[in-house]
């Protein structure tokens, strides 16, 4: 046997292997010897059947099946010979005007590229320091308790942080326009929910008042449609609701499983809680920015195969999410594998920059490592034994932990050599600002 490699470009090599036929007619001949001995065919007793009349029925498929094999095996060792790391599949094509004695093939193909990482001196991370305070375990209890709130009708006209119910529709130059209208609709005033000037409209209506309003939608307004333009609505008041609070009681309390009731215990709890809230989210800022970092540095070529094959787990990921919302038209699901080309290199170099990481610096997924995060998952569960226990019953089960361990290794290696500057924040700042239920 024999091969020679061709560069064709960057990453594109063309492999060329010949076959002796005398290989494979042997191989041929020897298959057919073998099922003449089992053959069942018309005419004869089993064992008892010619192999010409074998070869005449099932000789095609036999010598497609030892061309294929024998293509697949010298094509694999040749590679092996070679020391070349195939990335995607491989274009087997059989060569024109071959020597009669031998059967010639070539298979084009890409390598993948030697990774370089560059500076990682160069990555700059911005990792906010902050602390769970006092101030925000209460006012953390304070969006539960109002999760928790009950509502009653007055009589008084309506202010912030009463929960009003209207009626109201929406018309431009006249004519109403899709999401304009809403019967029963309830908002609390004073959350945001609805634009400033609406928001105004409401503030001092009574119940059974009604009242027509001007409002200018920003240009920058979510709705296309109406953004920019200025609209009148007509609104009527349905009913103004009061908010009242639960009072900060045993029977409050043990509605979050503190079963002595205690409101110190709440506080250790919600403490807790907004802890390892505030770890995960920190870790997840920083890790953005390692990532995002990681990508700038990757100056290497790509396989085309391997971001194609990308590219199209994100379109048909994208498509099977549309295909869930509302109003999609089949013509809408028609979406174009280019958009996520340029995503699809990104996470492809990722991927190889990660992954020459875990095999030269060794950080792989410790057993450990995986164990305290399922264990740190656990702890959102009542039953956190039985959460840690059911994970471990299949191995498949710790896929996603081990995963997330060896991201977050290769995280933390590139971390203790890139530019951290530690940035003094608020529990607030880094989590974003939080509602009321």
């Amino acid at each position: 046997m024999e091969s020679t490699v061709e560069t064709l470009g960057d990453l594109e090599r063309r492999l060329s292997v010949a076959v002796p036929m005398a290989d494979i007619e042997g191989e041929v001949t020897k298959r057919l010897s073998n099922l003449a001995r089992t053959a069942k065919i018309a005419g004869f007793r089993p064992g008892k059947v010619p192999v010409s009349i074998v070869a005449r029925q099932y000789g095609p498929q036999i010598r497609s099946d030892v061309i294929s094999e024998a293509v697949q095996s010298r094509f694999n060792e040749a590679v092996q010979k070679e020391r070349l790391r195939i990335a995607g599949a491989p274009r087997i094509e059989r060569a024109t005007g071959a020597a009669p004695d031998a059967l010639e093939f070539s298979a084009v193909f890409e390598v993948y590229p030697e990774v370089k990482l560059g500076d990682l001196s160069q990555i700059a991370v911005r990792r906010p320091v902050a602390e769970v305070t006092a101030a925000d375990i209460e006012r953390t209890i304070e969006i539960l308790r109002r999760q928790r709130a009950t509502y009653e009708p007055v009589t008084r006209p309506a202010q912030s942080g009463d929960r009003v119910r209207v009626d109201f529709t929406g018309t431009i130059d006249g004519v109403e326009f899709a999401g304009g209208q809403a019967h029963d609709f309830a908002v609390t005033l004073g959350e945001g929910r609805m634009l400033p000037e609406f928001d105004a409209a409401m503030t001092g209506m009574s119940a059974n008042e009604r009242k027509t309003f001007p409002l200018h939608f920003p240009d920058d307004y979510h709705g296309r449609e109406v953004a920019g333009k200025d609209a009148e609505f007509a609104l009527t008041m349905l009913a103004v609701e009061e908010i009242h609070l639960p009072a900060l009681d045993a029977d409050f309390v043990r509605t979050f499983g503190v079963a002595g009731g205690e409101t110190e215990g709440l506080r250790a709890e919600v403490g807790a809680n907004l802890r390892l809230e505030l770890k995960r989210k920190i870790a997840a800022v920083v890790k953005e920015q390692v990532i995002a970092g990681l990508a700038t540095l990757a100056q290497f070529p790509l396989p085309r195969a391997l971001v194609e094959s990308e590219a199209g787990v994100l379109r048909d990921r994208t498509i099977a999410g549309m295909r869930d919302q509302p109003g999609v038209k089949p013509e809408d699901l028609a979406v174009g594998i280019d958009v996520f080309r340029p995503q699809a290199a990104q996470r492809v170099a990722l991927g190889l920059m990660m992954a020459e990481l875990v095999k030269n610096e060794h950080l792989e997924a410790r057993p450990e490592q995986v164990r305290e995060l399922v264990h740190e998952h656990a702890q959102s569960y009542e039953q956190p034994e039985a959460v840690i226990r059911w994970h471990y019953e299949k191995p498949e089960r710790l896929g996603d932990f081990e995963a997330a361990v060896l991201e977050q290794n290769v995280v933390d290696w590139v971390l203790a050599r890139a530019s951290v500057t530690d940035e003094p924040a608020t529990f607030d700042a880094v989590m974003g600002p939080r509602g009321n239920g």
